[in-house]
């Protein structure tokens, strides 16, 4: 039965976004760093890509300087956002596969075949103090490898299971993403989940014992249109609690 507490990171990309949209500096994701903090996140992420599509260069500065919670750094295996990284000493790193004519990230890191070329920026960024994640599909091989670079914690790729909740078929895939936090957990990896989670399909994650952070973003922000930023991850977190109190069904 799940009673640990659950963390939840915001993910504030798609604020600059929409402010990348016009140009300028409205709405600006430093203040809705500050709102999410104000609602009881946990901490903050935000995914500094190659073409600067959302999040830009000084508000990965202004985020270090300006924001209480620790911030989670989403970067490419490159040595461009390796410097970046090493520069601002993030509380953490969480290295995802990146191609720049996608909508946004499509799959998990192949840790386990770009072993030789992941394992010395892991390296770098541990030396640096820089907590590291590897942002992986739920695949057994996948997750040793992340243990034998060296890497503390793996983010589980949840895209495959929120397009099957759509369709009404994500049975197996949930026992996948079960088994594949037993697993990580099992070999000493701190367990992280994310993509695509809202309301509608969050809580059978959120039940997940192993699992100790959720990172969300496209869907509170979107959310947060409607209702607005604070109300968006109140209720986020409400749905995480939910799942995480002792009458909760637990994931077999």
């Amino acid at each position: 039965m799940a009673t640990q507490a659950l963390r939840l990171g915001v993910n504030i990309d798609h604020v600059a976004t929409v402010r990348n949209a016009r140009g300028g500096r409205h709405p600006d994701p430093v203040r809705a760093a500050h709102l999410a903090e104000a609602a009881g996140a946990d901490g903050i992420t935000a995914h500094l890509r190659e073409d600067r599509r959302h999040i830009r260069d000084s508000d990965i500065e202004r985020l270090m300087g300006e924001i209480a919670l620790p911030l989670n750094l989403e970067m490419a295996a490159t040595e461009e956002m390796l410097a970046i990284a090493l520069r601002h000493r993030p509380h953490a790193a969480c290295i995802v596969p990146e191609r720049r004519e996608e909508r946004t990230t499509e799959g998990g890191l192949d840790a386990a075949g770009a072993r030789s070329h992941l394992e010395p920026m892991v390296r770098k960024l541990t030396e640096a103090g820089i907590r590291v994640s590897l942002f992986v599909e739920p695949d057994p091989a996948q997750l040793d490898a992340a243990v034998a670079m060296g890497a503390p914690v793996v983010e589980l790729h949840t895209g495959r299971y929120c397009e099957l909740w759509e369709a009404g078929q994500a049975g197996s895939e949930l026992a996948r993403l079960a088994a594949a936090a037993r697993h990580a957990s099992g070999i000493g990896l701190e367990v992280h989940a994310g993509h695509g989670l809202g309301f509608d399909n969050v809580k059978p994650v959120a039940a997940i014992p192993e699992i100790v952070e959720l990172n969300i973003g496209h869907f509170l922000i979107g959310e947060a249109i409607f209702v607005g930023l604070e109300a968006s991850v109140r209720a986020m977190r409400r749905q995480m609690e939910e799942a995480r109190a002792p009458s909760a069904e637990a994931v077999s």
